[in-house]
């Protein structure tokens, strides 16, 4: 009975007292520590929780520390391909600036801004909790959509290593576009967070600038679309379409990212997840053709 409110008590001091968390890592420990006080409630085995949460926290710490690495890049940082094609799908004016100037005001956010601020913020927990439901119901999914997650995932790290970009807000700050103001961070103020938008504006020891290319926050709402649509009714298959493309929008009108991230981080997601099923599939046929048929069933679960 205590379990709970104890876990609630220590969140709410950190809350207090670090602000709201916007390290990936940090979130995902949050996240086991829910599932471990779920278990010490229910009466579940917390070993099972530590079992298959922790090497996910370790993958995803590795990534973190290795992607602060690569904002110290080897190669050239590049802005000139992603100005041209964004320019050319806008006829002539990136759709960053286009959107900026017409609806940003940054001393006097309206309520889209707030409603791209939340959009943004799904970012750092969507996933972790798609993963933790999916645990917790469907065990051979949740296997399936973590290692469409980890590839993607690190392919992306990959391409900020071979090709690190800057994005619009940077572009504009070295004079290469017309002047982009940033948006997520302010509204932290505006919204009363002023802890959570020191770490988001000053950064963390994970933090990398040229980390444009490819666009994880439009790849993971892919990765749920391409994940869940072929189980999905029609009202879940319009919020699967919708998330993709308000995360899209929210990031090119914040300066986050030009178009061409978005549509490579759509592609990485497509790359990622069908390659992930494919492989799965070629499994489950490998097991069935050896005689395996627990092994088959669960392949089979597992891409269903």
């Amino acid at each position: 009975m205590a379990a709970w409110p104890a876990y609630l008590i220590v969140f709410g001091w950190f809350l207090f007292t670090d602000g709201v968390p916007l390290e990936n890592d940090v979130i995902l420990a949050w996240l086991i520590g829910a599932l471990l006080t779920a278990a010490a409630a229910n009466g579940g085995n917390p070993l099972r929780v530590l079992r298959d949460w922790l090497p996910v926290a370790v993958a995803l710490y590795t990534y973190s520390l290795l992607r602060g690495y690569a904002g110290h890049p080897w190669f050239k940082i590049h802005w000139g391909p992603q100005v041209r094609i964004d320019k050319a799908l806008g006829l002539g004016v990136t759709w960053t600036n286009r959107l900026q100037y017409h609806f940003l005001d940054p001393a006097h956010p309206h309520w889209w801004d707030y409603a791209a601020w939340g959009v943004y913020m799904t970012h750092f927990f969507t996933i972790f909790i798609v993963l933790a439901v999916l645990w917790r119901r469907r065990y051979q999914r949740f296997q399936h959509l973590l290692a469409c997650y980890g590839v993607l995932t690190f392919a992306g790290y990959a391409t900020y290593v071979l090709y690190p970009a800057d994005p619009p807000w940077i572009a504009g700050q070295d004079g290469h576009l017309p002047a982009v103001g940033r948006l997520i961070g302010p509204m932290f103020d505006h919204i009363g967070l002023p802890l959570a938008q020191a770490v988001f504006e000053r950064g963390s020891s994970f933090d990398n600038d040229v980390a444009a290319m490819p666009s994880l926050h439009s790849a993971y709402p892919a990765l749920l679309l391409l994940f869940f649509w072929p189980v999905a009714n029609k009202w879940i298959r319009a919020l699967l379409v919708a998330y993709p493309l308000a995360m899209a929008t929210t990031l090119v009108y914040s300066g986050e990212h030009f178009v061409v991230d978005i549509l490579a981080g759509w592609t990485y997601a497509a790359v990622a997840y069908f390659g992930v099923t494919r492989l799965l599939r070629w499994w489950s046929g490998r097991a069935d053709r050896n005689g395996s048929p627990a092994v088959t069933a669960a392949m089979a679960d597992a891409v269903a």
